[in-house]
This record gives structure tokens, sequence and C-alpha cells, in this order.
């Protein structure tokens, strides 16, 4: 495991165990740090739930091996990206489909989180908080089903 990876899973520990920590400091080290991306079909894994298509990401290959196993699955196929194109280059991308777009890190660990597509996260033109965009529709038209459909996200 990378020094970036390892403050990652340090913060993010933290974060689950007290309820307290510095959320920008953490997107920073989101943003530093190679992180695991699980691809089937040549496609990031994602799954939708409340409206907002997530991207899975994972700090290490225990929490991705753990995420698989919870699937059903033996071993997923994965990619080693920089938190930073994530953000600002992928996530960009798979919503110009019409949904926000977040990511979902360590998926189904005890110190997991989400990165939702909001300013200071995301790009300002992927975010849902934008100044423009004061009301939120996609709350309202938003599948409210609580069930994920994980599939494949072309990126």
């Amino acid at each position: 495991m990378s020094t970036d990876a390892a403050r990652l899973r340090s913060g993010l520990a933290a974060l689950a165990a007290t309820g307290q920590g510095d959320l920008r400091s953490l997107v920073g080290e989101f943003r530093r740090t190679e992180v695991l991306v699980p691809v089937v079909d040549g496609s990031v894994l994602s799954a939708e739930a409340g409206g907002v298509r997530w991207l899975f990401a994972f700090t290490d290959a225990t929490a991705l091996d753990r995420f698989a196993r919870a699937r059903g699955e033996t071993a997923l196929d994965e990619v080693l990206v920089h938190g930073a194109r994530l953000l600002d280059h992928v996530v960009p991308w798979v919503a110009r489909a019409g949904a926000p777009v977040g990511i979902a890190l360590d998926a189904g660990s005890p110190a997991g989180m989400v990165l939702p597509p909001v300013r200071g996260v995301v790009p300002d033109a992927a975010a849902l908080d934008t100044d423009a965009d004061t009301d939120t529709d996609a709350d309202t038209d938003a599948d409210t089903d609580a069930d994920s459909d994980a599939e494949g996200t072309d990126a």
C-alpha cells in the first residue's frame, strides 16, 4: 500500500471511529492517492442509489476483495487511477448522461465513505449545488428505490 493510500485509510478510519474529521483534507488525500477502480467488461463498476450514479474506488486490494466477496464474486478486474483523475475527468464524463455522479470509497468497509457530487469535491459543472441550480430537480426526479443496481459505466 502506498503512503498516500495509508494516510487516506487512516483518515477514513478516524472519521468512522469518531464521526469527526477534516473532510476537506480527506478529499485532498483522495485526490493524491492512487485507488483501485473495479471494471467490468472495460467499464467502471457503478451503482445507482437515490438518483446518484456512484463509481466504486478502493484504497487497497483487501477492501476491493471484501467488496467482491459481498457481491458473490471471487475477484474483480481493476485499474489503478489517481483520485484526482476520477473526480476531474471520469465523473464529468459519466455525468454527461444526465445523472449526478459521486464516488463510493471502500464500499462495504467499516470506514467506507462517499464523495458526493457537490462543489469542492467534483468539478462545478458536475456538482448538484451550483449557483445556477439552487433548487435540486434531481431530488424530485430521483429514483427513490433504496436498492442499487450495480452495473458497468463506460469511462
